[in-house]
């Protein structure tokens, strides 16, 4: 399915479960009235509401905190949240005292030295089959 309208479902979503209709005259006035910049047009808040734009990422902030939803689950929906978590929980489990130290003390080496220790780590990664490495940046 389309982003943009993917981003008017849980947007219209979000409208509903804080009490609201999903109506453009609706979220106008809420937007509005929470926006610290320029005023938003009713075709503006249409086209959201329609699934033809998604707003930029200021106006994204301040309708997420209107709507009281996470800015990242009202863009990207929970499939964004759950891929966070599980890499959050990916990297608690797997480091121990040693690799935090590990990696303090990489922070601290001057960038050049840092490039080096991660092309090091890289050449490992695939010589092993890591798969899920990132790839290489030039």
């Amino acid at each position: 399915m389309d982003q943009k309208l993917e981003f008017s479902e849980r947007l219209q979503a979000a409208m509903r479960s804080a009490g609201l209709e999903p109506r453009p005259a609706v979220l106008l006035n809420l937007f509005n009235t929470n926006y610290w910049g320029r005023s938003v047009t009713f075709q503006a808040v249409s086209r959201w509401l329609k699934g033809e734009s998604i707003p930029a990422q200021d106006k994204l902030l301040v309708l997420a905190s209107a709507l009281n939803v996470e800015p990242e689950v009202l863009r990207f929906g929970n499939a964004v949240r759950q891929s966070i978590e599980q890499r959050q929980k990916r990297w608690d489990d797997g480091m121990g005292y040693l690799e935090r130290e590990t990696f303090d003390t990489f922070l601290q080496l001057p960038a050049a030295q840092r490039k080096i220790i991660r092309e090091v780590i890289l050449t490992f990664a695939k010589a092993n089959g890591v798969s899920d490495t990132p790839a290489k940046k030039k």
